[in-house]
């Protein structure tokens, strides 16, 4: 009996080194969770009652306990690299079969898929449109590689004051290679519907009435339509057009495509003091833009930026979390799966209810404290040649019986 405790003692210490061992040799894996061994008594109980002075019949390992601990966030220069902070995993699609993962280093495939070194999917909820996410089911995160398509301008926004003491010009003739045929002028760059860049050009010729300017707008150099009158309260406030807005006749840009038509927003125009100024002026239309890069929010949304200023959500990265993470199933490469131990996956969204925030641009360490393993081998190395020694006693001691005549 002596021997068959002593050799469960050297089969516990040996399981904890090779546990140990892999907490170490992994210990550089990013997003790798330490395992531990966790060991309980034999006791044989027979058919007879045992007095509670008797000797049990050894050890046995009970279970090796992975350890779900947060690992230090490391930060690098990849956008697609990514950190879980707190609860959750990353949801992978590996030829269909699911898989989760709190190693975040991310790529992107020839077909513009982000996955990980084996090549499994990450899944994320499909952009809807508006800021919102289908949430009923993830699918495959691909990143766009086409080109932001252009928007035509529909609309500028004037921010200026006009001076109230302004002469009318000395030449009542519009020319605008005469400055002294207008007062003022300012510029804003358009877009037609093929992204096309025109410069629109607008003249502030003051009238004879009192408070009345009148606006001759052109594209390109050309007129588009005629002088049309603004006017000002007593207060220097906008009068006319009602609202601010005056659409201008439409303008064929002469590119193939479609005509502009553009309306100015007079509404933050003034008629003020002496000096004129532009305060702001805008207009709501791009060109095309290429791809720059990708962006991801601590709430998983992922974004495409482009060269035009535009940004286009591409989806948002699903979570999943587990009622016993400790149940789940190691399949390799830092992934688990689920078991019956582990419960279903609970899918998610980051920042939300229990799971935790995303990181771009970095990646989670392991979890392994490399002083503590190095303490657990010592000790496993001790507990396995005590063993050892308990067989060599045992077996001096059967020798000795052996030998009796």
């Amino acid at each position: 009996m002596t021997f068959a405790i002593a050799l469960s003692g050297l089969n516990a210490a040996s399981t904890e080194l090779e546990v140990t061992a892999n907490n170490i040799a992994n210990v550089n894996t990013t997003g790798f969770k330490q395992s531990r061994a966790e060991f309980a008594e034999v006791f044989a109980v027979g058919t007879q009652s045992v007095s509670s002075n008797a000797s049990g019949s050894g050890v046995r390992t009970s279970r090796v306990a992975q350890q779900f601990s947060q690992g230090n966030v490391d930060f690098t220069d990849n956008a697609l690299d990514l950190a879980i902070g707190g609860e959750g995993f990353f949801v992978l699609s590996d030829n269909g079969a699911r898989a989760y993962t709190r190693a975040g280093a991310f790529s992107v495939d020839a077909q513009g898929n982000v996955v990980n070194a084996q090549g499994a999917r990450l899944q994320a909820y499909p952009a809807a449109g508006n800021g919102l996410f289908n949430t009923g089911n993830p699918t495959d995160l691909q990143l766009t590689t086409g080109a932001s398509p252009p928007r035509a301008t529909t609309a500028a926004d004037m921010g200026l004051n006009l001076p109230a003491a302004a002469d009318v010009p000395t030449n009542p003739v519009f020319d605008p290679t005469d400055p002294s045929t207008f007062n003022h002028t300012a510029s804003v760059t358009i877009y037609d519907t093929l992204g096309s860049a025109h410069t629109a050009t607008f003249y502030f010729i003051k009238d004879a009435a009192v408070n009345t300017w009148a606006v001759q707008a052109q594209i390109g150099g050309n007129n588009v339509g005629t002088p049309t009158n603004i006017t000002f309260a007593e207060d220097g406030t906008l009068q006319t057009p009602v609202g601010g807005q005056l659409p201008l006749p439409s303008y064929d840009p002469g590119t193939g495509a479609a005509d502009i038509d553009l309306t100015l927003n007079f509404l933050n125009t003034t008629q003020f003091g002496n000096a004129f100024g532009v305060n702001s002026l805008s207009q709501d239309g791009f060109t095309t833009g290429r791809l720059t890069g990708v962006a991801v929010d601590p709430e998983g949304v992922v974004s495409a930026r482009f060269t035009n200023g535009q940004s286009t959500e591409l989806g948002k990265l699903a979570l999943a979390n587990f009622a016993n993470p400790q149940g789940l199933q190691q399949v390799g490469n830092t992934a688990w799966g689920e078991s019956s131990q582990s419960g279903d996956a609970l899918l998610g969204e980051a920042s939300t209810a229990s799971f935790g925030s995303i990181q771009s641009g970095a990646l989670e360490a392991s979890n392994v404290d490399l002083t503590a393993e190095l303490v657990s081998m010592i000790t496993s190395q001790r507990n396995f040649q005590a063993n050892a020694q308990a067989i060599e006693t045992s077996d001096a001691v059967t020798q000795t019986v052996i030998n009796i005549r």
